[in-house]
């Protein structure tokens, strides 16, 4: 289903906007740093989903841009048939960041959509949006555009959250095969969180705050959905449950944090996304976005967790570096596809596919996720007093590196304006991989102490059902 939260600067006590959350999948997730790239006349992707994804459909090739922006993503390897690598988003070299996140469409638009649809899946929109967009707004109406134009292929329907240091928009695109789309903005006094994605009421005509395209309301008269008066998108072309209520006791508080005199901190900002009463083993990793223009694009960051943030820190990550660590790149670890590969060569002429996709260098070493993946199971099963031990480990790091990120961002900051790009990047890129070793060497003692007090206390849950804490969702 995934997560998304945008708080606007007005509630938060450095003046930044945020946009967080994480992606819910089951497969192996990796973080990426994506070149700047440019793309002969008459380059083409390939887009939209095959006969064999859960709603099925067809591929198809759509241009390409001329330039494709630097970004930082985090993808993954499996999720409803739909081709991989997927994204559920990232952030941009032009400071927009975007969070994918489920949204249902309401059943009958569902059961109308065509079994050979075409046009961009869910994971183009966000990659498609992260590697052209210069501002959330034109993230908003590249999505637009691409439905009209290609068509969408939907897995039920889904959402983006998009937003830049200036604003953000909740985007819902529908199923149906009917070019359906509506955009909400947010802005300096939101504080918006989706899991499912939602809209309400709309006006009758887009404009500054509502974008939707010409036969929006028309589909639904149509239908016989909607006869005239108040617009309500939940309602009429989602599930017409609003709010959840997870979502509700997550906006809640942190509106009830945003009253305080101190508003909401990073910290705030972070609980939002690692709290055990929304995280667990579904959330695939965690990302904090601050939605800020910096002296330079290099010096845009988000904060990353290997896997969700309950039981893993978040840690700074630089658009400025030149390579992710191979510890949190991909590794054969619940990769799809990987489990009839080898790494070995000897059948490779009578069929390519057994040769796996994982450098042999990257699988030898460490896999983040994994790692961290075993501590959290191990912090499960006796969440007092584990999972609260990790908890504040984890929380106490997060202070300590955002404690030392000023200088950092400073002494690159110099080196930039000195024209010293290769200098400020492996400053950059040092920090960072510096501060995601230490967390693995760390995730790695905390998860053999677990292991031996749980088996030592008899607590190694070594029958019947996974332990972990209840959730709202």
């Amino acid at each position: 289903m995934s997560y998304g939260i945008y708080i606007g600067r007005n509630h938060t006590a450095d003046g930044i906007p945020y946009l967080a959350g994480y992606g819910d999948e089951p497969s192996s997730h990796w973080l990426e740093i994506m070149p700047r790239a440019s793309h002969e006349d008459g380059a083409t992707i390939t887009v939209g989903v095959t006969p064999q994804a859960d709603m099925p459909g067809r591929l198809t090739e759509i241009p390409q841009a001329p330039v494709t922006a630097r970004n930082m993503r985090v993808s993954y390897s499996y999720y409803l048939g739909v081709p991989a690598p997927l994204t559920n988003g990232g952030l941009n070299e032009h400071g927009v960041a975007v969070r994918d996140i489920w949204s249902t469409s309401r059943a009958e638009l569902i059961e109308m959509t065509p079994k050979d649809q075409t046009g961009p899946n869910y994971s183009d929109l966000a990659r498609i949006v992260i590697e052209r967009a210069h501002t959330a707004r034109e993230g908003v109406e590249i999505i637009g555009a691409l439905i009209a134009e290609h068509g969408y292929s939907t897995y039920g329907g889904n959402s983006h959250m998009i937003a830049d240091p200036d604003e953000a928009w909740v985007v819902i695109e529908f199923a149906g095969g009917r070019g359906l789309w509506c955009a909400e903005r947010l802005g300096p006094d939101s504080i918006r969180a989706s899991r499912p994605g939602y809209i309400g009421e709309v006006p009758g005509a887009p404009g500054d705050d509502f974008l939707y395209p010409p036969h929006f309301h028309d589909v639904a008269r149509e239908q016989g959905w909607w006869s005239g008066g108040a617009f309500d998108v939940n309602a009429v072309y989602g599930d017409g449950k609003g709010r959840w209520e997870g979502l509700a006791w997550v906006e809640d508080e942190m509106t009830r944090r945003a009253a305080r005199p101190g508003k909401i901190t990073l910290e705030d900002v972070f609980w939002s996304i690692s709290t055990e009463t929304l995280t667990g083993d579904t959330a695939g990793y965690g990302q904090v976005v601050p939605l800020v223009h910096p002296s330079h694009p290099a010096l845009r960051m988000m904060w990353h967790a290997a896997v969700g943030p309950v039981t893993a820190p978040l840690l700074p990550v630089f658009m400025g570096m030149d390579e992710v660590p191979a510890a949190y790149r991909q590794h054969r670890y619940l990769t799809t596809g990987e489990s009839h590969r080898f790494l070995d060569c000897r059948k490779e002429d009578k069929d390519p596919d057994t040769v796996s996709q994982i450098p042999q260098g990257v699988e030898t070493g460490t896999s983040a996720v994994r790692e961290f993946k075993r501590l959290m199971h191990l912090a499960f099963q006796k969440i007092d007093p584990l999972l609260g031990e990790v908890w504040d480990h984890w929380r106490a790091v997060e202070r300590d590196v955002n404690a030392r990120l000023p200088d950092l961002q400073r002494a690159a900051e110099i080196l930039l304006k000195a024209d010293e790009e290769e200098l400020a990047k492996g400053v950059l890129t040092e920090f960072s991989h510096a501060r995601l070793g230490e967390a693995l060497a760390d995730c790695t003692a905390l998860a053999d102490a677990a292991q031996v007090r749980l088996r030592v206390s008899g607590d190694l849950n070594l029958e019947g059902k996974p332990l972990a804490p209840p959730q709202r969702w």
